[in-house]
């Protein structure tokens, strides 16, 4: 598709679904003339990554996995960066932010740190997240240890965590 082509059925869709983009469907997208079934699904996919950055539509974390289109900067870092996801009640996404970044293989992590934005912003609950250079996602004994300091912490003020996910290039636990 030429450029120019491409403009007039960007037009097109903003003029004929400006104020209904969230219902869209392939069906409707189809509909409309030089938009196939994978160029209509190409254009949900572009909707559903600039909703998820534009924070329009809060992001539901149900599953680890749901966290990783989060934290896919972090994976290949050779510094550990420690990550904290804000959520409301309904497990949606208020924030994500890192915490810390450390050394090669080391993190200094402190409950003052991980928790103030959350108070901050309300948050129901987080979900803590850090990459392992190495690339074994493996937990190490200072991880065990600070997640549960850190959960004890959460207990106290309220704030429930409900994972700590350890990411690399390779993977996730």
């Amino acid at each position: 598709m030429s450029d120019g082509r491409a403009i007039q059925v960007a037009s097109d869709v903003d003029r004929r679904f400006k104020d209904d983009l969230d219902r869209v469907g392939v069906e409707e997208l189809v509909k409309i003339d030089g938009i196939g079934a994978v160029k209509a699904s190409q254009i949900l996919a572009g909707f559903e990554l600039a909703r998820r950055y534009s924070g329009k539509n809060d992001v539901k974390i149900t599953f680890p996995a749901d966290v990783l289109p989060f934290v896919m900067e972090i994976r290949d870092k050779n510094q550990e960066h420690f990550v904290c996801i804000s959520l409301n009640g309904a497990n949606e996404v208020i924030e994500k932010r890192v915490v810390t970044v450390g050394l090669l293989n080391a993190n200094q992590v402190h409950p003052r740190e991980v928790f103030s934005d959350a108070i901050a912003e309300r948050a129901a609950s987080i979900i803590l997240v850090h990459n392992h250079p190495s690339g074994n996602t493996d937990p190490s004994h200072e991880d065990i240890a600070v997640t549960k300091r850190l959960v004890e912490a959460g207990e106290i003020l309220g704030i429930k965590i409900h994972d700590h996910v350890i990411v690399s290039k390779d993977g996730y636990t």
